[in-house]
């Protein structure tokens, strides 16, 4: 079976680095597919998901605040904003973040913290998206 390395990096640590028989990414025009012997790329990454599929059938789910996906012939590179594995999510306090950012949305305050809070939002969602997942996987 053939396999692409796939690294994944923010600006705090390296997240993954791996074989991969697929990574999906959201990306600004939608769901990117890289398997392979992919054509290069560079594109830019909305915050959502980022699924890993490993060459033992694996799984492994990661939320991204957003970034810049790389392909390149042996090597998919995603340099994330912020990132986190599902697994290790704080439930609590993405639903917090989540509850102040619509709070914020809500009361519509400066444009500079509408901004801040609908990308924290979306950051919220991506990670909550994850955790769903995660817990649907488990189930199976």
């Amino acid at each position: 079976m053939s396999t692409i390395r796939c690294d994944i990096v923010s600006a705090e640590a390296e997240i993954f680095q791996g074989e991969a028989t697929l990574v999906v990414a959201t990306g600004e025009l939608g769901e990117l597919g890289i398997a392979p012997r992919h054509a290069p790329l560079i594109t830019r990454l909305k915050p959502g998901k980022v699924v890993v599929t490993r060459p033992d059938g694996s799984v492994l789910d990661f939320a991204i605040g957003g970034g810049i996906l790389e392909v390149q012939p042996q090597v998919v590179t995603i340099l994330a904003d912020t990132a986190i594995r599902a697994d290790d999510i704080d439930e609590a306090k993405v639903r917090a973040a989540k509850e102040e950012a619509e709070r914020i949305l809500a009361g519509r305050g400066e444009a500079m913290e509408v901004a801040e809070a609908q990308a924290k939002l979306a950051e919220s969602l991506a990670q909550l998206q994850a955790l769903e997942r995660l817990r649907k996987n488990l189930k199976h």
